[in-house]
């Protein structure tokens, strides 16, 4: 029998065996980290198209199906398809302007099909990474993964107020939901700094724990309703939605499964870096791009939208070091159950967001320090600050003031809506144009 210190060894280790008592709660963090990043995006766009309620659960259902699938493909490559590293995919937030344009104007068959090309192209891109990856350097992929962390704390702060069920009826940024948020907070940093072992692995899911709790004592905060409508079993229905190609919308999707793809390369570059110290081969990141654009073929199919590496699952990894393939595995075969037995995603979805949003500011710190850690890779002299801060400035500017756009074309308006879009065209263009500096840095 393996003594406890070797079972937590074991968790830092990507062919490492912990015991699936030790996997089980690690795998569970990440579970509940990406949970409501994953489900709401299909829940919106249900919304957009004007889905009837059994639909809408569908796209849920199949957000779970093609998540897990994605999750497991990158862990255990097929034909060079996948990353064969740790990490957690899921329906990605970055696509929503893009799939509510396309969704309003010629509604969800049109949104699958334009997946369907966009996912197809992306493979090549996948293929030619090697070629590719030299437009990218810590620079370009460091100011992304920056972005997309100080992006999220917007995400971050509408949990802990309640969400936007809580803007609708007046109680946002009510003091038990303060309350909530906080002793969240507390409990997952205790966990961090003074925890050892598992309890210092495992400080997010306790937060959880202990929010959760005390959320139940309180009353009126948390609510079952989506527990109770959740059927017991179901599976996705093949070209339910069906497929509808427009070339508008599928130039509008391709471009933003570029925009995905040099996120992924900032994702998987962290978390080469954040859990094994070293930096992402060209295998790696081709691997990751051609399972995200094959599996975003796949789910076209059966109505899961487009896919990325979750980037607060990215943090979480950074945190806690912990990437053994068992535990990743685990996450896949959860998500996978949650699709086909939605009452256990029901479940989950009755964790109140205040408890979710104190839970996440520690993951999202992570990331935007990942992105830091990224730029630190190249010497910070003037040039390169000064990228970095006109990129982060202008993306960061735009999305905070969005009717700066208002007189511009509404493709564009919302392609350059995302902060994460706008710094990457400015950082991947200035660092093409201003000529190189080798000074140190100042």
């Amino acid at each position: 029998m393996s003594n406890p210190t070797q079972t937590s060894a074991e968790l830092f280790k990507f062919e490492g065996k912990p015991s699936w008592g030790a996997a089980f709660p690690q795998a569970m963090q990440h579970v509940l980290a990406m949970l409501i990043g994953n489900i709401t995006p299909p829940m919106l766009i249900a919304n957009t198209c004007g889905l009837t309620p059994e639909e809408k659960i569908m796209l849920t259902q199949a957000a779970m199906i093609i998540g897990g699938l994605t999750t497991l493909l990158q862990l255990f490559p097929v034909f060079g398809f996948g990353m064969k590293l740790p990490n957690v995919m899921g329906v990605a937030f970055a696509y929503m302007p893009i799939l509510t344009i396309i969704g309003e104007q010629y509604g969800i068959a049109a949104i699958f099909g334009s997946q369907l090309v966009a996912g197809f192209v992306s493979i090549f891109v996948g293929m030619f990474i090697g070629k590719l990856r030299p437009f990218f350097p810590p620079i370009v992929s460091g100011t992304v993964v920056m972005s997309i962390g100080l992006s999220l704390y917007k995400t971050a702060i509408s949990y802990i107020g309640g969400g936007t069920a809580a803007q609708n009826n007046g109680t946002f940024g009510a003091p038990q939901f303060w309350f909530l948020a906080i002793l969240t907070l507390i409990v997952t940093l205790a966990c961090n700094f003074f925890g050892k072992g598992l309890l210092k692995a495992s400080g997010m899911l306790i937060g959880i724990v202990v929010g959760y709790a005390a959320a139940l004592i309180m009353g009126n905060v948390v609510s079952f309703a989506d527990l109770q409508a959740a059927s017991w079993f179901a599976l996705p229905r093949p070209f339910y939605f069906g497929l509808e190609f427009h070339p508008d919308a599928i130039v509008m999707m391709i471009l933003m499964y570029m925009v995905q793809a040099v996120q992924t390369i900032g994702d998987v570059s962290s978390t080469a870096m954040g859990g094994f110290g070293r930096e992402s081969t060209d295998t790696e990141l081709g691997g990751a791009i051609k399972g995200q654009g094959i599996c975003g073929m796949i789910g076209a199919c059966i109505g899961g939208l487009p896919t990325d590496p979750y980037s607060q699952n990215v943090g979480l990894i950074c945190t806690t070091k912990v990437v053994a393939r068992r535990v990743f595995t685990m996450v896949g075969v959860i998500m996978l159950a949650a699709g086909i037995f939605p009452k256990f995603s029901g479940l989950m979805a009755t964790i109140p967001q205040p408890v979710l949003g104190g839970a996440t500011v520690t993951v999202f710190a992570a990331i935007t320090m990942s992105g830091i850690q990224l730029l630190n890779e190249q010497p910070l002299n003037y040039r390169n600050r000064m990228i970095v801060g006109i990129a982060l400035a202008l993306g960061l500017g735009i999305d905070a003031a969005p009717d700066i756009l208002q007189f511009v074309p509404q493709l564009f308006r919302n392609l350059f809506g995302s902060s994460l879009v706008v710094s990457f065209l400015v950082v991947f263009l200035l660092n093409i144009l201003i000529p190189k500096d080798d000074t140190p840095e100042e």
